[in-house]
């Protein structure tokens, strides 16, 4: 029940963070008055908003214990925080498939896979440093994220909003978790990129070389 109860609260932290990360987006794209997004600005956003995620994930961690941390629920963040990062670059490949399958080779697209896995383990990499170095993880960045969505999960309305977002979010935990252990079991690959009309797409299209070799 405790490990529920945890990943629940995860949930709604993401869910918060993901909503005020959100407007701090729309408030960049205002700021490009209409210029696309190259890779360097997709990356470098990203980049930021994944090291501030990890670090108020900590900091989630720290306020569990009031300013006291357990191992067991260092463990429990750090794995729920890198099925989450995978869940994002799975949707990521998955878009990436569709759009090759759409677009061909008269698109573009941002999506990285190298940058999207460095992005990853260099932030788990940040999250096992912060448990050696704690005051790092505490800066006026962060702290304030972490301020302003406890503030928003405290909200009457709102909040029952996000908790709503956050049980849903701790299905979608415990699934993946599951497919991780068929994963190790069957050996099937983790990351079904290709849905069906992608799978279909490929049949069909074998003369289209450059989609055989999206990873």
């Amino acid at each position: 029940m405790e490990l529920l109860n945890f990943i629940f609260r995860m949930g709604v932290l993401f869910a918060i963070y993901g909503f005020i990360w959100a407007l701090i987006e729309l408030g960049l794209a205002f700021l490009r008055s209409g210029r696309p997004k190259t890779t360097v600005d997709e990356y470098l956003v990203k980049g930021v908003k994944y090291l501030i995620l990890t670090d108020v994930t900590f900091l989630f961690c720290l306020d569990l214990e009031n300013g006291k941390i357990t191992l067991y629920r260092l463990v429990m963040a750090s794995f729920v925080l890198l099925t989450y990062f995978l869940g994002k670059l799975q949707k990521q490949q998955q878009r990436q498939v569709l759009f090759n399958a759409f677009a061909g080779n008269s698109g573009s697209s941002v999506f990285n896979m190298r940058i999207e896995s460095f992005l990853i383990l260099f932030n788990i990499l940040i999250f096992v440093g912060f448990t050696f170095y704690p005051e790092y993880a505490s800066n006026p960045m962060s702290l304030w994220f972490r301020t302003s969505i406890h503030d928003i999960e405290n909200t009457a309305i709102i909040g029952f909003i996000f908790k709503f977002i956050g049980f849903f979010f701790l299905i979608g935990m415990i699934v993946k978790m599951l497919n991780g252990i068929m994963f190790l079991v069957s050996g099937r690959p983790f990351v079904q990129a290709s849905s069906h009309f992608g799978a279909k797409n490929m049949k069909n299209e074998d003369k289209f070389d450059d989609y055989e070799e999206v990873e």
